[in-house]
């Protein structure tokens, strides 16, 4: 079960991944996600902290608070806000989105909602697959819920944006900053796109759908 990072307030910590660091093999590699986890995402973490250290007013607000209301913020860490937090957060739903054990297709309200907005699962799976092999440069590709519209969108964000300040939320993430895949697969981002359709969690993002 997830910890859901984005309740977390200072001081913010990394959870340990929801299963062992070979689970996700032979598409997601041990050393990949040993560095990805242990190094990268802890660096977003503690560059976090050190950016809310000073700011005894924002202690208690939550990491989704935060993203949320970036323009309200000092301006003096707004951006150390933004990539940090927004890396903390994204890379907290990416772990949770994978599994060694994954459903292949999502199932109930979802897998309508989905059909909905993108025709079939099939159609949906092509259009995240496309989105996330044309993304340039660094960044992620999402599956987000608004749901004061009830509405699916496939975004794609720069950096380490979220879909926190739109009022939408994150269902299904996929990290495709080189680090990500960059020991298995080298420059071969489609082949770690094709390997991500394997480990996919769709149960994670059906229990994010319907909260």
């Amino acid at each position: 079960m997830s910890t859901d990072v984005s309740r977390q307030t200072y001081p913010f910590s990394l959870p340990p991944l929801p299963y062992a660091y070979e689970a996700l093999e032979p598409h997601v590699d041990a050393t990949t996600m040993r560095l990805h986890h242990d190094k990268h995402h802890q660096t977003y973490v503690t560059k976090l902290n050190e950016a809310v250290a000073t700011e005894a007013a924002l202690h208690s607000k939550t990491l989704a608070d935060l993203l949320r209301d970036l323009d309200k913020l000092p301006e003096a860490i707004r951006a150390a806000v933004r990539n940090n937090g927004g890396g903390h957060l994204l890379h907290d739903v990416f772990w949770n989105c994978m599994s060694g054990q994954p459903a292949r297709e999502p199932g109930g309200a979802l897998a309508a909602a989905i059909r909905t907005a993108f025709g079939s699962f099939a159609d949906f799976r092509k259009k995240f697959t496309d989105a996330s092999a044309k993304h340039f440069a660094s960044g992620w590709v999402t599956l987000a819920h608004d749901p004061h519209s009830g509405a699916l969108e496939i975004v794609d964000l720069k950096d380490h944006e979220t879909v926190i300040p739109r009022g939408m939320n994150h269902l299904l993430i996929l990290d495709v900053w080189e680090h990500a895949y960059y020991v298995k697969y080298q420059n071969r981002r489609p082949e770690f796109i094709e390997a991500f359709w394997n480990v996919v969690n769709w149960e994670y993002a059906e229990r994010r759908f319907g909260q």
